[in-house]
């Protein structure tokens, strides 16, 4: 077996066991200080790290769009990451990371690259009410303790959606096609860490004309799961009869998408509710993994159509 290949299947083993691997980066000074703070990103979503090849400027570019790459044939966007995060670098852009994210590939210039890291989720909390409007979660890298180094995990789906804002077309119910009907009293239980994320689920689902609980976490999700099934038990009902379907993310603090899946199917109390995984997280050894862990579909993130067509295609069955 070739490194490349152990190094992907050992990180997607990782999944199994509420683990990933974040890798570590700089983009220079904070305004107003002299830190040069960490930032991460999930290695899953990483495609190369290269020196910074040329770069074309493009006429009437955004603010933040450095301009494009030739990178193996293919032209790819590339980002000035610390301009959209409000950070200033003092060593140059030195660093190109390649990302693939949510059917997109672009590229984001950095200061520099530490290392990669790997953590339990249970150690990434989540960055809201913080102040981060550009996060999804803080990691502490050295476990529970005062002394900890933190990271601040990126909200790259707003970023993106800050610096290369997409002609969407609006979610309506004639968008989405056919309303999606649930038993009387159910609701679809839905995570995702992202606020943007959330807010176009939550216009999806209204325009299926879905009732919806939405939480941050799996974590979250999964003691609202346990409290709605207690819930139905003091009706005489089952936690089917109160929850029709789970849509989840799969990079979320404390607990992610593959643990609050595994958590579903190996539950007898629950294992009969379909779990859709809704995710940026593209590329086959997600979707296998997906599929190993018990998920009864995967659509990636977002196209409002496909995800009421998946949706509906999987409460069918």
């Amino acid at each position: 077996m070739t490194t490349a290949l152990h190094d992907a299947q050992e990180r997607t083993n990782l999944t199994g066991n509420n683990k990933f691997e974040l890798l570590l980066f700089r983009l220079g000074e904070a305004q107003g200080t002299q830190s040069r703070e960490l930032f991460g990103i999930n290695v899953f979503k990483v495609r190369e790290i290269m020196v910074m090849p040329t770069i074309t400027a493009i006429a009437n570019a955004s603010a933040h769009v450095l301009g494009v790459a030739n990178i193996r044939g293919q032209i790819i966007p590339v980002i000035d990451l610390p301009a959209a995060v409000g950070c200033v670098p003092k060593r140059g852009l030195s660093i190109l990371m390649v990302t693939e994210y949510a059917r997109t590939t672009q590229a984001f210039a950095v200061e520099e690259v530490d290392e990669i890291v790997r953590l339990e989720w249970s150690d990434v909390l989540a960055a809201e009410g913080h102040g981060g409007s550009l996060l999804t979660s803080i990691a502490k890298l050295d476990g529970d303790t005062d002394q900890s180094r933190l990271v601040q995990v990126l909200d790259v789906e707003q970023i993106l959606r800050n610096v290369m804002p997409a002609a969407e077309d609006t979610i309506t119910p004639a968008s989405v096609g056919a309303a999606v009907s649930l038993p009387k009293g159910a609701i679809i239980l839905a995570a995702d860490d992202s606020p943007v994320a959330r807010m176009m689920i939550e216009q999806g689902l209204n325009a299926m004309g879905t009732p919806f609980v939405m939480c941050k976490t799996g974590q979250e999700a999964w003691d609202r799961l346990q409290a709605m099934e207690a819930e139905a038990n003091a009706d005489g009902k089952t936690a089917q009869d109160k929850v029709a379907l789970v849509l989840t993310d799969l990079e979320m603090p404390v607990m992610d998408g593959f643990t609050l899946t595994r958590n579903i199917k190996q539950d007898q109390r629950f294992k009969s509710i379909p779990v859709v995984i809704h995710s940026s997280l593209t590329g086959t050894a997600n979707e296998a993994h997906v599929s190993a862990v018990g998920a009864d579909a995967y659509v990636a993130k977002f196209v409002a159509a496909e995800l009421a067509a998946t949706i509906r295609q999987v409460l069918r069955h």
